[in-house]
């Protein structure tokens, strides 16, 4: 898998490039790349559980825990996972946090749920399934 530029990778971005990964996991494998529900915050989806372990970060330092390595190995040992998440990168990585941010507001996942509700990952599914995998 190729590096993450660890300088531009703020705690926002990273949470705009999970949902990418999520939706296009989704569509394109019909199943989850996690386990994790997505909630519709102010500025655009966010995993919870991510966003308690880097709160109060604007950057993210890569100090990851036994169990964070161990959940990556799992990634980088499907290939088709690993796939995605390069293409997730190759294609979203090269925006800002705020133009991702901007682009989520745009779709209809975050628009469709109640704020601070959970994105089913149905929605998500059928959003990328129709509108980013057909591109």
């Amino acid at each position: 898998m190729k590096e993450f530029d660890a300088e531009a990778l703020t705690h926002l971005k990273l949470q705009k490039l999970l949902y990418y990964a999520q939706g296009i996991h989704l569509a394109y494998l019909n199943e989850p790349l996690f386990e994790d529900e997505l909630l519709a915050w102010e500025h655009g989806p966010v995993a919870p559980r991510v966003y308690d372990e880097y709160k109060g970060n604007r950057e993210i330092d890569f100090n990851p825990s036994e169990e964070d390595l161990e959940i990556f190995r799992k990634i980088q040992g499907v290939e088709d996972s690993r796939n995605v998440l390069e293409v997730v990168y190759d294609h979203y990585g090269k925006y800002s946090a705020w133009h991702l941010r901007n682009m989520t507001h745009d779709e209809r996942p975050w628009l469709e749920t109640p704020p601070n509700s959970v994105i089913s990952k149905d929605l998500i599914k059928e959003y990328f399934e129709e509108e980013v995998l057909q591109d």
